[in-house]
């Protein structure tokens, strides 16, 4: 039938170009007020403490109490069981998120800038001039989250780039059994390696999830195009 073949096509076409622009930011956000405060960085009184994960025990120092909520702009969940998380024998981290807050969600320009995650870093890059001028790098933190917390491991698992998110937790150095040490920032200001904040997350939220109709879309395209598929293989074989 010529009408779903049709079908099948154009949904075809609209899921890939949909599935490319999946992670762009989503335009008309509306932010929470906590988004444009400062994290909140304080001393803290917890001593080292170790914790059981997959079968390693870790030894967690605290550095400060702390408290961000940001928006997501990239982010990169972590398998420790594959490559150079399996080597460190590192099943803690679940999760690089890089996030922004203060004056940069609000830059008018701010879809010109892109933003991905690599296995440690968060990358930024724009041909935009305004943007970059508009853009405050003291206000983006990229942070590798770990826990032993299986809720809080959960709920992670579900961002999406746009959702603005609040972290409570302590900057905090870690290691494990036939592993090496991951250290932290406890700066907004440094650059390079040992720039990120390593975060042992205690409380993860979600606050604001992000409405993105390209993935809307995606998931459409990709109901249309298994419906047209059901179509086609259940009508009978004629030869042509």
């Amino acid at each position: 039938m010529q009408v779903n073949r049709i079908l099948i096509t154009a949904s075809f076409v609209w899921l890939l170009v949909s599935f490319w622009h999946r992670n762009e930011l989503p335009g008309n956000i509306d932010y929470v007020p906590d988004l444009v405060t400062e994290p909140v960085q304080e001393s803290t009184s917890k001593r080292p403490f170790d914790v059981e994960f997959n079968g390693v025990n870790y030894s967690v120092a605290p550095e400060y109490a702390y408290d961000i909520t940001g928006m997501i702009v990239s982010y990169r969940h972590h398998d420790g069981n594959s490559r150079m998380h399996s080597r460190a024998n590192d099943h803690l981290n679940m999760l690089d998120v890089c996030v922004i807050w203060g004056d940069n969600p609000k830059n008018e320009r701010l879809h010109k800038i892109s933003f991905w995650n690599g296995i440690f870093t968060c990358n930024v890059k724009t041909r935009d001039q305004q943007a970059w001028d508009a853009f405050d790098m003291t206000q983006l933190s990229n942070n590798h989250l770990v826990s032993d917390d299986e809720f809080i491991r959960k709920q992670a698992r579900k961002i999406k780039v746009g959702d603005q998110v609040r972290i409570k937790g302590y900057l905090a150095s870690y290691g494990g059994e036939g592993g090496g040490k991951r250290g932290t920032s406890t700066t907004r200001t440094d650059t390079g390696d040992g720039a990120c904040e390593t975060i042992y997350v205690e409380q993860f939220k979600i606050v604001r999830p992000a409405t993105s109709y390209w993935r809307i879309s995606m998931w459409i395209s990709l109901a249309l195009l298994l419906t047209g598929l059901v179509v086609h293989f259940s009508r009978p074989y004629r030869p042509y």
